[in-house]
């Protein structure tokens, strides 16, 4: 058979057209495919925390996204209905039209019910806030026989009652025991400890914080939270301090602002 001959079979000219379908379709589907993917069209998610629903809406929709919102938390320094953290996160990468999910912060408090905190260790009425969604506030020492131990609850400057309802993330002020035999502490090193880790340290060792100082880098509430400790007045001493005396804390985002710990001193006796 002739080359031409064999190119005018019925069975080779079947074949070939088989195969020419078939590439065809594969290359139309792979077209489709690269069309409905948007196939290295990504977009960027933006940030947009701290927004409220409508702006965040707007600032999604230029970008070719959606909002959803599915969740709430309380936070009470920050603006009420205002975006508190979405999913995905800021800097993601997704397809157009990709719905964001957006958990804000409440419009309403939620509402605590206050804890007998009267007889508790300092430390286990502070354990219990946290668990209740409470904050300590102040320790306001007292002459008393046993240092630490909770002798008053107070709410804005007076008594509060077991039972009480108050705003979540409320500040609980403690009156404590103060014994005159057990009544100094130490103060802690906190450079370079986050604000919440740095907060409870400085209670935890009996001591009160006097000023929060944030500098320019941090511009939000969630900022606040992710800032470290660059300086710490009084720095950590050898020298006893008097339960209840006051520290101040400066932080900052900028970790190039927090100095190394300092090696300690070695005495060759």
């Amino acid at each position: 058979m002739s080359f031409s001959g064999f190119f005018k079979n019925w069975i080779v000219k079947n074949l070939l057209g088989a195969v020419i379908l078939v590439a065809a379709l594969v290359l139309a589907a792979f077209l489709l495919l690269k069309i409905v993917t948007k196939h290295n069209k990504e977009l960027v998610v933006p940030d947009l925390s701290n927004l409220s629903v409508e702006e965040a809406a707007s600032v999604a929709a230029q970008h070719k996204m959606r909002v959803e919102v599915i969740d709430s938390v309380y936070v009470r320094r920050m603006e009420r209905g205002a975006v508190y953290r979405h999913n995905p996160e800021a800097g993601s990468h997704v397809k157009e039209g990709r719905r964001i999910l957006l958990t804000i912060n409440a419009v309403l408090p939620k509402s605590i019910s206050m804890p007998n905190l009267v007889g508790y260790s300092m430390r286990q009425a502070k354990a219990e806030l946290l668990s209740r969604g409470l904050q300590l506030g102040t320790l306001i020492y007292v002459k008393d026989i046993a240092t630490n131990n909770v002798i008053r609850q107070l709410y804005r400057n007076s008594e509060i009652e077991p039972g009480t309802k108050i705003e979540s993330g409320s500040a609980i002020d403690l009156v404590v025991g103060l014994n005159d035999t057990d009544n100094v502490t130490y103060v802690p090193y906190i450079i370079g400890s986050r604000y919440m880790n740095a907060v409870n340290s400085v209670h935890d060792n009996s001591l009160n914080i006097d000023r929060l100082i944030f500098d320019g880098t941090v511009k939000d509430y969630t900022d606040s939270l992710n800032a470290v400790v660059y300086r710490q007045i009084p720095e950590m001493s050898e020298e006893p301090q008097k339960m209840g005396s006051s520290v101040t804390l400066y932080l900052t985002m900028d970790k190039g602002k927090v100095p190394p710990r300092p090696e300690p001193e070695i005495t060759i006796e």
